[in-house]
């Protein structure tokens, strides 16, 4: 028996065989803040061979509450989310393998990451990228598995191509939020119970251990947890599990300035912004800038402005699309 997982292989849901499944797995998590750092730390513990995580972000203060992979001497350092939460994967297991990728994630992306995976985990904020995981998956035939929390509150559900019916036909009965944790914030414990939620149901399936996912929600301040069961709800007509599916959500265009959920923050993409673009910009402008290897820090016009390498901006300080589109043209003309 390896002895680092002999209390997991003790379990006889999983046993021996099943541990060995597990270390042979490869998974990919979408988002590396509180779901994120939460799961990835889980699964690293677990034995799971491979994780390829992807985060658009790097880490901030506000983070360390809850996204626990995350350090002080990671804001100090200005590292990426991805970054970040590699260095303190490979201190907790030196030999798992880790591909990370400081991106939006689209379906391009996800082609290229998770086509390989065996299951996809939601840790983001983003309801359209929620959308662009299910269709990928159910096209790709891989299981996804959902998290969200807000305030007390946890919801998780697991999706599986072929089994259940996929998150857009599920989703007028899931709970509606429309808050973020940047506006009404958010406890550790309710992410705590969205994430083991979300890392047992993927243990199932990385297991080869059978079961009938279903819906849960509950809130941790006041004691309440309810699952209920929603393998009837497949419509027929759906884009994504339906008769005739067409995945339209893998076609959609990419915009290039997007507004981040609650944060006064936009981004704003273009290929030709690339570093030593930027580089050129701040020198001619005698701009005020910190810089390392994955991104540079700079102010402009009183906002502060995230630069990565490959074109993708971050500015902060903005209330609306429109006010950011105005402020890149006044930027950069």
């Amino acid at each position: 028996m390896n002895e680092r997982y002999s209390r997991q292989i003790l379990f006889d849901k999983i046993g021996e065989q099943g541990q060995e499944k597990i270390e042979k797995s490869n998974v990919t998590i979408v988002g590396m803040g509180a779901l994120g750092t939460h799961v990835a730390e889980q699964f690293a513990r677990s034995g799971v061979n491979r994780l390829n995580i992807i985060d658009r972000d790097y880490v901030e203060s506000s983070n360390l509450q809850r996204q626990t992979l995350f350090v002080e001497k990671d804001i100090k350092e200005m590292l990426p989310k991805v970054v970040a939460a590699e260095r303190h994967l490979k201190k907790i297991r030196e030999d798992i393998q880790i591909k990370t990728y400081i991106a939006q994630c689209d379906a391009k992306l996800l082609q290229e990451v998770a086509r390989y995976s065996d299951i996809i985990i939601d840790a983001t904020d983003n309801f359209n990228t929620r959308l662009i995981i299910n269709d990928f998956a159910y096209k790709m035939n891989i299981p996804w598995i959902y998290g969200a929390c807000l305030e007390s509150t946890y919801v998780q559900a697991t999706f599986i191509p072929g089994v259940t019916p996929c998150f857009d036909c599920v989703l007028p009965q899931l709970p509606v939020i429309n808050r973020t944790c940047d506006t009404v914030g958010v406890i550790n414990p309710a992410v705590t119970m969205a994430t083991s939620l979300q890392v047992a149901d993927g243990l199932k399936i990385l297991s080869g251990f059978e079961f009938t996912p279903k819906i849960t929600y509950g809130d941790v301040w006041y004691g309440e947890h309810q699952t209920f069961g929603f393998d009837q709800m497949r419509r027929n007509d759906c884009e994504t599990c339906g008769d005739h599916p067409t995945y339209s959500k893998l076609s959609a265009s990419e915009q290039q300035i997007t507004e981040l959920c609650g944060r006064h923050t936009v981004q704003y993409i273009n290929e030709k912004l690339n570093r030593p673009a930027i580089e050129k910009f701040i020198a001619k402008n005698g701009l005020l800038h910190r810089s390392n290897a994955y991104m540079i820090q700079y102010l402009y016009d009183d906002h502060r402005v995230v630069a990565f390498n490959n074109g993708r901006l971050l500015i902060h300080d903005i209330d609306s699309v429109e006010e950011g589109r105005q402020f890149v043209e006044n930027m950069f003309g």
